[in-house]
């Protein structure tokens, strides 16, 4: 067999090789694309089960406390940060509140745009430490809606909260954060 018709029979016999090796290379791609799409619902839906990541509920709950556990006393900070690019002041009224688990409270926010046009925001709460998530119930929140202010308009927004009764004895101190977000142009009108 010649040189020429050795390499030819080479070569016919890489390109089916090679066309296998592309199209599972192809659909390698679109499986990590899935997978990559379908992590963050399975990552909430992880969240929501562990309590990790400090996430709270997203509605209100009934205030359901069977009683106030006077013998202890949880401090509850407040914190907020407004995402990149948020023209707004966005603060707690009072940082820290005590409070009995089983105790309601309510504390309000501060909120004003400080921008020439109107912009919608949406404040997503985290708390900290994670595993006390569970144990923090917003019965009433602004976090709940989105918040429309017009240009330069200013308002409080509230929060009604209690601390559980089974929150784990070790934990004292809770920190709720909101990040407020600019949502003007996803909101649904």
């Amino acid at each position: 067999m010649s040189e020429g018709t050795e390499q030819e029979a080479n070569s016919h016999e890489i390109k089916p090789s090679n066309s296998k090796v592309i199209k599972k290379l192809v659909l390698v791609v679109f499986a990590m694309f899935g997978f990559g799409f379908g992590l963050v619902p399975l990552y909430d839906v992880f969240c929501d089960i562990t309590g990790l990541n400090g996430k709270t509920n997203t509605v209100g709950v009934a205030y359901a406390a069977d009683g106030i556990d006077t013998s202890r006393t949880i401090k509850v900070q407040f914190i907020t940060r407004m995402a990149k690019g948020i023209p707004w002041k966005f603060e707690p009224v009072i940082n820290e509140i005590s409070v009995h688990p089983g105790e309601m409270k309510f504390v309000n926010f501060y909120a004003k745009n400080q921008s020439q046009r109107d912009i919608i925001g949406q404040a997503v709460p985290s708390v900290s430490p994670g595993l006390a998530a569970g144990y923090f119930q917003k019965i009433e929140c602004f976090c709940f809606t989105q918040q429309p202010l017009k240009a330069g308009e200013e308002v409080e927004m509230g929060l009604q909260f209690y601390v559980d009764l089974d929150l784990p004895s070790e934990i004292t101190t809770l920190t709720l954060s909101y990040t407020l977000y600019d949502i003007s142009g996803k909101a649904d009108s």
